[in-house]
């Protein structure tokens, strides 16, 4: 029985094809997030996108199923940062500490080298009316899955999904002020300072 033997130039090039195929996901969003920016993203089709990554369209739907989606890949690993801290914080924690440690949890999702990416990706929502709407579901279904995992530790209604929906919104002012242009702060710094602001704006007369 023979056997083949591979010679070092063609490990060379095998080594090379398997980085080239585990970065392709990534190749396609920086070629999308090009497009959208210096062409339109009505003017983009998933065709422009791969042809710009150098690949071929079938591959860009084994990736994403649109080229929307491109634009909200991850959320499923910042619903999982936000449920697994709700989750695992301690258990006679008040829901505004559970939601404290629940943003600090979203804070490892949004690390500064993410920054300049999801400037130029909320450009791209910001002028486009339907992803601003899939922007806003994509919100509300992770204040559902807040309060679900709020009233799973015993927290009860309803004040589970007033802390959901109080979280969402210091994340959504928080994410804004740090996406900013000029914005230099750790996001994990923004939504601490937003979520002290808005207990303060909530506190009676008498606790301020």
């Amino acid at each position: 029985m023979s056997v083949a033997v591979i010679t070092w130039p063609a490990q060379a090039r095998l080594a090379a094809m398997a980085r080239w195929r585990s970065d392709t996901r990534e190749r396609l969003q920086a070629a999308a997030l090009h497009l959208y920016l210096s062409r339109g993203y009505d003017e983009t089709t998933a065709a422009d996108i791969a042809e710009a990554a150098e690949v071929t369209e079938r591959t860009f739907f084994r990736h994403f199923a649109d080229k929307r989606e491109v634009l909200f890949d991850g959320r499923e690993f910042l619903t999982t940062a936000f449920v697994d801290r709700v989750a695992s914080a301690p258990s006679d924690a008040e829901p505004l500490a559970i939601i404290a440690s629940a943003l600090d949890g979203a804070a490892a999702f949004f690390a500064p080298e993410r920054r300049e990416w999801s400037r130029s990706r909320q450009r791209i929502i910001d002028a486009n009316p339907a992803l601003q709407e899939r922007e806003l579901l994509k919100l509300a279904g992770l204040a559902v899955e807040i309060a679900e995992a709020l009233r799973t530790r015993g927290v009860e209604e309803p004040a589970a999904t007033l802390s959901a929906q109080s979280c969402l919104t210091v994340f959504g002012v928080a994410f804004a002020a740090w996406v900013a242009d000029g914005e230099t702060r750790p996001f994990g710094d923004i939504a601490r300072a937003t979520l002290h602001e808005l207990t303060r704006v909530t506190a009676g007369p008498d606790a301020r």
